[in-house]
Order: C-alpha cells, then structure tokens, then sequence
C-alpha cells in the first residue's frame, strides 16, 4: 500500500461539521451522521483526514457528555476497511471541565511513512508517530494554536466560545496550515433585515480578518492555509427578502408594552393576501422551501456576499450543493429546512492562493477535486457537513515551503 500515495498522489480529505446537535439528541442522527460519513471516506480513500467539528460536546453539555466519549473513539469515527489500519490524533478542548466549541481530529493512512506536525513552540517540524490526544488546556499545548475571539468582538453574548484551532502540517513535500474556525451567528432575524449587509455580517468580517491576520503575521514561515468550520455566513437577508416578496405588503407587529418590532408579516397583494413570509427574532418562515432546494439553491447565490470581501485573500471552489443550514432534525425529513433561520451556505472550506494553486495542479494531473456536502437526503443534524477531497501530485508541494531536514525533530 506504499506505492499507492506514490504513484497516484496523496489523497486528501478535509471535512467541517457543526454537531451540536448529535450530542443533544444522539439516538438517531449519530448513526446516520457517521454512517453517511463513512461513505464518504471510503469513497474518496483518503490518505490524510482532517474533521473540523464546531459546537463539539453539544450545546446541553451536562446531557451530552456520556454520548462523547462514544462518538470520539477511532473505532467508531472511523471504520476502516480491511487490511487498512489508522492512527489518531484528536485534540479536545475543555473549559472549566467541559467541552467547548472546537474538536479537531486528524487520521493518518498507514502507507504516509513521513508526516510532520508544526511545533509552533519550538518552531520545528516534530515526526508524527502513533497516536497523540491533547485534551487538556489547548493554550498550553505546543503542537497547535487556539483562540477565541475577543469578548468586544461580539457583545450581545455574555461569554463566547467563538475562535479558531491552527495546526500545521508536512505531507507529500508539501506544508500546510488547517484552521478550524467558528464564527458569530445572526442572533436576530429582524435586526438582520434592517440594513444591507447586516451588523453581523460586518462582525463575522472582523472576526476573519483577525483569524486571516494572525496566521499570516510575521511569527512563523508564511504556508498555504485552509480554513474551513462553521463560518455562519448568510445571504443579504434585506436583498433576499425583498427579491422573494417583490410585490408584498409588509405588516409590522410591536410588543404592546415597548413598541419594539417582534414580528414581520409579509403579504401578497392579490390572492386572498396570502401570507409569503413570517419574521420574527428566530423565525423565518418561508411558504415555498423549494427555492432552497431547487439547482442546489443556486438562484441565491447571488445574495451570498461575506466572502467577496476576502476575494484576494480566500479562494473558494464552486458551490454546487444546496444551503447547508439550517435543516430540521426531524429524522424523517432529511431535505426540509427549519423555519428558524433564512437557509445559508454556514459550512464552508476556503483556502489561500497558494492553496488553490495546490488544487488546480492536483486538478490537472488526475481531475479529482471534489467540494460537496454529506448526506443530502438523510437527517444529520441542524448542519450538512461539507466536504474537499483532492490529491497532492508528487512534487506538488515543493515550489512553496518544503521541510527543510535541520528543522525537523525525529
């Protein structure tokens, strides 16, 4: 099994997932979760595996804490095929002795014989070998970066778990940061309505910015980064919704007491006035889902905009798979949308120029790249995970940063 990385390339697959909800309610979605997930895994052999969790433990983290245990182990993350063997390396993150927003795992094939973790202490690359678990303070821990954002940055919540796990690895002559990242979600519907582009969208964009700022600053060698997790970006809620209810009249609804607008009501003009669409702090209740669904959702692409302020920094493959947030949890209905949120592409995979320069010439050499979700038709939680895989040419890596033999600790 040598030779297959080297005749063929190293197969690489990235995979972001918010699972949040697998903790709080883990009967079903957790078999259906892993068992789409398995798929595919074995459907793309990937070499080298990096599963970027947000919410990991669950929201409810005294009702989820028995189920976690269960979820992480190897064996049952991850059910080889025969004759193929893993190791891994899974981070977890714990506050005041329970799991906070970030899990990061990583699963090594048994035919890469010379992977390289960044030792971001040492400034060395340290061989990987075996299986290493970091679940203590992640501060401390030498082999990754982590932080949460400041508190300033998002003031509404009273504490936030917020931020971003770094590692950096040498695979295939090639070296690589994975950032795993969770951004701020839209706390109000309504107030996400009131201006284009909304106060959250100009808060992920600093968040962002500083996450994109501190693994590019000048304390470590510059390498091509991917940057994948939750992202909670959102369509133009105010484009959206006046593209969708063109020709509605809008009936406003206030608290008695405060006159505070709690509700939107959003008519036709003609048939009967029928209700199109409802709006209140969380909910969004659309009369015609299918528009989500529809091409994979792709007339709304165009109120997609978080991202074009990066445009020079971050690089993204087409999307081609619908609205990854927020589906229902109801285990029969695995492509219906909740009524809380306006559906939005939240997970995400991005990457830096040279990122995308290692993509397009794997893309070249065997046309393998594939950007997707998991699980279109099946029930696996409020988030779709999403998906990269692609292959690392042989040689592919060395025109950026190659592992230099001094800098390595055995």
């Amino acid at each position: 099994m040598a030779g297959r990385a080297a005749a063929s390339g190293t197969a690489v697959l990235l995979v972001t997932a918010n699972v949040g909800s697998l903790f709080d309610d883990p009967e079903n979605l957790q078999k259906n979760w892993l068992r789409e997930f398995y798929q595919v895994v074995h459907t793309h052999k990937p070499h080298f595996l990096a599963l970027h969790c947000q919410e990991f433990g669950g929201k409810n983290y005294e009702a989820s804490m028995s189920h976690v245990d269960k979820f992480v182990k190897p064996q049952v993350l991850l059910q080889s095929p025969p004759s193929v063997s893993w190791s891994a390396e899974q981070p977890l993150d714990f506050l005041n002795g329970k799991l906070v927003a970030l899990g990061s795992f990583y699963f090594l094939h048994e035919s890469l014989k010379s992977i390289h973790q960044f030792d971001f202490r040492a400034k060395k690359y340290r061989k990987v070998t075996g299986k290493e678990i970091y679940s203590d303070t992640l501060e401390s821990t030498p082999m990754l970066e982590k932080e949460k954002f400041p508190q300033d940055y998002f003031p509404e919540c009273k504490w936030s778990r917020k931020g971003f796990i770094r590692t950096r690895w040498c695979l295939a002559d090639c070296t690589f940061d994975l950032v795993n990242i969770h951004l701020f979600h839209d706390a109000s519907n309504l107030v996400a309505w009131e201006t284009s582009p909304s106060v959250y969208s100009g808060i992920r964009h600093k968040a962002l910015g500083y996450v994109l700022d501190r693994i590019c600053d000048q304390r470590f060698e510059k390498v091509a980064y991917f940057v994948f997790g939750d992202f909670n970006f959102r369509l133009d809620s105010k484009s959206v919704v006046e593209t969708l209810c063109t020709k509605a009249t809008v009936q406003t609804v206030r608290a008695a007491d405060t006159n505070e607008v709690v509700k939107l009501i959003f008519r036709e003009s003609d048939n009967d006035r029928k209700v199109m669409l409802q709006l209140e702090k969380k909910l969004f209740d659309y009369s015609n889902q299918d528009i989500f669904q529809d091409n994979n959702g792709t007339a709304l692409l165009e109120f997609d905009k978080e991202l074009s302020v990066f445009k020079d920094r971050l690089y993204e493959l087409d999307i081609s798979f619908p609205p990854s947030y927020p589906y229902s949890e109801d285990s029969s209905q695995g492509r219906q949308y909740m009524n809380t949120r306006c559906p939005a592409w939240c997970d995400r995979i991005l990457m830096s120029p040279a990122a995308k320069e290692l993509l397009l010439r794997s893309e070249s050499e065997e046309k393998v790249v594939t950007y997707d979700h998991i699980g279109p038709s099946i029930c696996m939680g409020d988030h779709k995970p999403v998906f990269l895989a692609f292959r690392i040419a042989p040689g592919a890596g060395k025109p950026h940063a190659p592992v230099h033999k001094c800098c390595v600790v055995q």
